[in-house]
């Protein structure tokens, strides 16, 4: 088996040294939304180690995972980290990644997969959903060339990978004969999981990275946080989120026509505190 790996785009194609540094240097907001997606996607192979277990016999879904998924994912990592070391030099990103990855690396575990296959990758869809959602929130946030070329070519794997996802479970569901009230209960988990976990954490190791001062002030990492958030919140693809998150559900037209638009109205809250 040949191991050259075959990515859509390279990290060199994106020429960091041609960066407008003023155009972003002074946007503490739009920091920490890159600097803790940098730390999450640098962790992807952790994950994709359980996911890999968890589908033991379907070498097709594995080999997808080992071969594809997860150098995509931590390309995103290295990508991102690449540009905020670039933009903001004088914080140390290694150190910080580190506290993240031992903190995340405890709660990254197998025992946080839905025990069926087929609701584990309905679930799969709703991460891919998030970060799909937040990396068109963050080229919509920016001006800067850059950084606008390196979230729509993220953004534009993360779709194609929910597409991934998404065929692979359209099979399990057949096999597993999942109902839609299984697989709603299935997309709920993992939304609040979203919420609470990956980019808490993330977000948390930054504000110890920038903020030493302040270690476990609660106030002030949510008045910092909530400014970041909230300005993701502005951009959040509401359209779009809701399409993909209800996609696995297979509603009829009428129906899904009928709960898209209340459903847009809450999208920006399905992923941020």
């Amino acid at each position: 088996m040949s191991h050259t790996i075959s990515l859509p785009w390279t990290l060199e194609s994106l020429d960091l040294d041609r960066i407008d540094i003023e155009r972003v240097r002074h946007n503490e907001d739009l920091f920490f939304l890159l600097c803790s997606a940098s730390f999450v996607e640098s962790g992807s192979d952790l994950y994709t180690h359980n996911l890999v277990d968890h589908f033991a016999g379907d070498e097709a879904l594995q080999t997808w995972l080992s071969q594809h998924w997860v150098h995509e994912e931590l390309q995103h990592g290295r990508a991102l980290a690449a540009y905020v070391k670039t933009v903001w030099p004088e914080l140390d990103w290694e150190r910080g990644f580190q506290s993240f990855w031992q903190e995340y690396g405890a709660v990254c575990t197998s025992e946080q997969l839905e025990s069926s296959r087929g609701l584990e990758l309905a679930a799969r869809c709703v991460v891919e959903t998030g970060t799909a959602s937040l990396y068109r929130a963050l080229n919509d946030i920016t001006d800067e060339p850059i950084l606008r070329k390196l979230t729509n070519h993220i953004k534009s794997d993360e779709v194609r990978h929910y597409k991934y996802f998404y065929q692979y479970f359209r099979q399990y569901r057949e096999q597993e004969g999942l109902g839609r009230y299984k697989v709603f209960r299935a997309l709920l988990r993992r939304v609040n999981e979203i919420k609470s976990e990956d980019s808490d954490i993330a977000l948390r190791h930054v504000f110890t990275l920038c903020y030493p001062q302040h270690p476990g002030d609660g106030p002030e990492f949510k008045r910092i946080t909530g400014r970041a958030q909230a300005l993701l919140r502005r951009h959040i693809p509401a359209e779009m989120t809701v399409k993909m998150l209800l996609k696995p559900l297979d509603l009829p037209a009428r129906v899904q026509n009928m709960v898209e638009r209340p459903l847009a109205k809450v999208a920006e809250k399905l992923f941020l505190h």
